[in-house]
């Protein structure tokens, strides 16, 4: 039995987690994609990152998580997942695909629900479990990773209407553009720290000067 497909917007990702292949051609027939919704999700994807850094019981906690820090973990999330958005929309017109930011956005948010999910139960049962039952984890881990692939592989065909080739081969790409842009953004970093450095010793320079 289907859902009704004027469900509400929160409902959407659990629907096509459900429904791997109609229900992105559901989403994109009801122009349903919801920008709120997805920034929750990755915020979701954010919070959960980090329980799975702290809280994972200490038999399969392979984090060290004496010293936290909390920057790779939002480039591990927020900055990966956005630099995956830009990087497929930048490749659109190359591969003559029809999605647009909000839309590609929308799918790749929806398609991480599964991995989300299996996160939590990761989480919750590594402390409760004993180390010889870790199979339970390892298992739910891959099922979680598989299903969210799936679904991300589905939701970029439908919104640009590729091919299964075709669209493969739109992915590969994007993970080359996301080095490439992520390798940029290192740069940028850095001439900006650079040119903070030469500013600011400028300024301890005339300050030392006009103190004399």
């Amino acid at each position: 039995m289907r859902f009704d497909l004027d469900m509400p917007a929160w409902k959407w990702p659990f629907y096509v987690a459900r429904h791997p292949f109609e229900g992105f051609e559901d989403l994109r027939w009801k122009k349903a994609y919801n920008t709120k919704v997805s920034l929750v999700i990755v915020l979701c994807f954010f919070v959960i990152t980090v329980c799975q850094q702290v809280m994972t019981g200490f038999l399969f906690n392979n984090n060290y998580v004496k010293i936290f820090n909390i920057v790779p973990l939002l480039v591990q999330t927020i900055i990966l997942f956005f630099t995956w958005v830009i990087g497929n929309w930048s490749l659109c017109t190359l591969f003559d695909g029809e999605g647009s930011v909000k839309a590609i956005m929308s799918v790749s948010a929806y398609a991480l629900v599964p991995y989300l999910i299996t996160q939590v139960v990761v989480i919750l049962a590594s402390n409760v479990l004993l180390r010889s039952e870790g199979a339970f984890i390892v298992f739910f881990q891959y099922l979680g990773i598989l299903w969210t692939v799936v679904l991300m592989i589905s939701g970029i065909k439908t919104v640009h209407q590729y091919s299964v080739p075709k669209t493969l081969l739109a992915m590969v790409f994007t993970v080359a553009a996301m080095v490439v842009i992520l390798f940029l953004l290192v740069l940028l970093l850095s001439l900006f720290q650079q040119v903070y450095i030469f500013g600011f010793s400028i300024y301890t320079e005339l300050m030392y000067r006009f103190s004399l």
